[in-house]
């Protein structure tokens, strides 16, 4: 890419963005490109509407779960240095990890925690502690509150509870608490010279807030939380950083393992595991998960890939090795995920050249429903399916254990504990797609909204997979 392309490109994603935000309510956007060598950042708007402060290129935000990445590369360091095994069950290095299944969490092996694949049944489990034993808290937490959705390694659920388990796992077999090692370990070697893990550190410079659209008004209202607890920390509760920072991880995965700035901070080999597809269920909607990476077909280029949600923000991460590019954005509202999503594909076929096929061609309507009709849960949420007017209906409620986690996750959603009824159109049997949506909608990041149903028996489906989430038959 030469210089004079990468202006015109700088130019075509600052018109994009401009628009996107002005005729969605998003106040603020901040996005980096890195491609061969070359580097642009755009800011756009406003970091925080209750303060009026400008969106800078080095403007602070909450990295959400692209934190997932820095954990897994965390955990990958410390395999490499002998301290810990990926095949051994995580209860040899950390015996008080425990569920409420007797004997379930024995069978988790330190693999499971960072390819998603652990069946722990903590995705909403928000306990409330700060400090450095949130963690330790976090795990104790478990024995009481919460179980398995599946055997490990038999399914592919996103997992919150498994980073931040290997977070816990990290503390213990380091000595050093997690901001502590992510500090040394990652922010130092890969210069992430403005990245924290506290709203400490983010005060003291230019930082964005989560916003949420007021339902009557459509304006977006500041967040009443700026971040998630403590405990939530290696899962992405807590660090921040700018998008400099995050593309700087990105071509330290890009290189191998070595940062711009020429220090080795993981092994060629770690780094190839950590793309390598470790899970695939087999259905476009969950795409091959590696370590730590999804890897999302974009026909033949793989997009190696992290979004983060944050309370009223959303970021994304995407390294493409083979082009050698690297692309990274924050927008603070939630809504800014299609916005993300544009960029990317605009990215992948204007600048790289990659043909973008059509992920889901047709509908199918003659699908039998009768074998997804039913109640299917997972920790605090429950997911009703019915047949209404020949489609899928679904209502999804939160179930607070107790008043902490409902304060803390009515936070997280803007006030929000139920969904409006969603309607489902069948692609195929066992896959569905969100009513009113284009096709078209799917090619690209947002195939997460599709919705797959798997493992039938006696006539039903037992796990329901949403956003790459399962809930489990109740």
């Amino acid at each position: 890419m030469n210089n004079n392309a990468l202006h015109t490109l700088e130019t075509q994603i600052r018109e994009q963005v401009a628009a996107y935000c002005q005729s969605n309510n998003i106040p603020g956007f901040v996005a980096g490109v890195y491609h061969a060598g070359e580097q642009i950042v755009i800011a756009h708007g406003t970091a925080n509407v209750a303060t009026g402060a400008a969106m800078l290129e080095d403007t602070g935000f909450l990295f959400g779960s692209v934190t997932k990445v820095l954990t897994t590369t965390l955990v990958l360091q410390q395999v490499e240095r002998g301290l810990l095994d990926l095949d051994a069950p995580v209860v040899k290095y950390l015996p008080e990890f425990v569920l409420t299944a007797p004997g379930a969490a024995d069978k988790i092996l330190v693999r499971h925690l960072i390819s998603h694949t652990n069946g722990i049944d903590a995705d909403l489990f928000f306990p409330d502690a700060k400090g450095r034993a949130a963690l330790k808290t976090y795990v104790e937490g478990l024995a009481s509150s919460c179980g398995t959705l599946f055997e490990p390694g038999e399914q592919l659920s996103y997992s919150n509870g498994g980073m931040i388990v290997a977070g816990r796992l990290l503390e213990v077999v380091t000595g050093l608490p997690f901001s502590d090692l992510l500090e040394r370990e990652i922010y130092t070697p890969v210069a992430m010279s403005d990245s924290g893990t506290s709203a400490e550190q983010a005060i003291l410079r230019s930082t964005a807030v989560g916003h949420f659209l007021n339902p009557e008004t459509m304006a977006a209202e500041p967040t009443s939380m700026f971040m998630l607890p403590d405990t939530w920390g290696p899962a992405g509760g807590t660090p921040i950083g700018t998008i400099t920072d995050l593309l700087a991880f990105g071509r330290t995965h890009l290189a191998g393992g070595v940062s711009p700035s020429g220090t080795r901070v993981l092994s060629t080999e770690s780094t190839t595991l950590m793309q390598q597809v470790s899970h695939d269920m087999a259905t476009p909607n969950v795409p091959p998960m590696g370590l730590g990476w999804v890897r999302y077909p974009f026909g033949d280029t793989t997009v190696l890939a992290m979004s983060g949600a944050s309370p009223g923000g959303v970021s994304i991460l995407c390294v493409v090795p083979e082009h050698d590019l690297v692309f990274t954005a924050y927008g603070n509202t939630s809504g800014a995920i299609m916005l993300h999503d544009q960029v990317l594909q605009r990215l992948l076929r204007d600048r790289l050249g990659v043909q973008i096929p059509t992920l889901v061609t047709e509908s199918e309507p003659d699908v039998d429903l009768t074998p997804y009709v039913g109640t299917y849960r997972s920790d605090q949420l429950r997911i009703d399916v019915s047949i209404v007017d020949g489609q899928l209906e679904e209502r999804m409620t939160y179930e607070p254990a107790d008043e902490s986690q409902r304060q803390i996750f009515t936070a997280f959603a803007g006030g929000m504990t139920s969904a409006p009824p969603q309607r489902y159109v069948p692609i195929r049997p066992g896959l569905f797609a969100p009513a009113g949506y284009p096709l078209e909608t799917f090619d690209g990041y947002l195939r997460l909204l599709l919705v797959s149903y798997h493992d039938l028996r006696d006539g039903q489906a037992r796990f329901r997979n949403g956003g790459g989430r399962l809930t489990r038959r109740a």
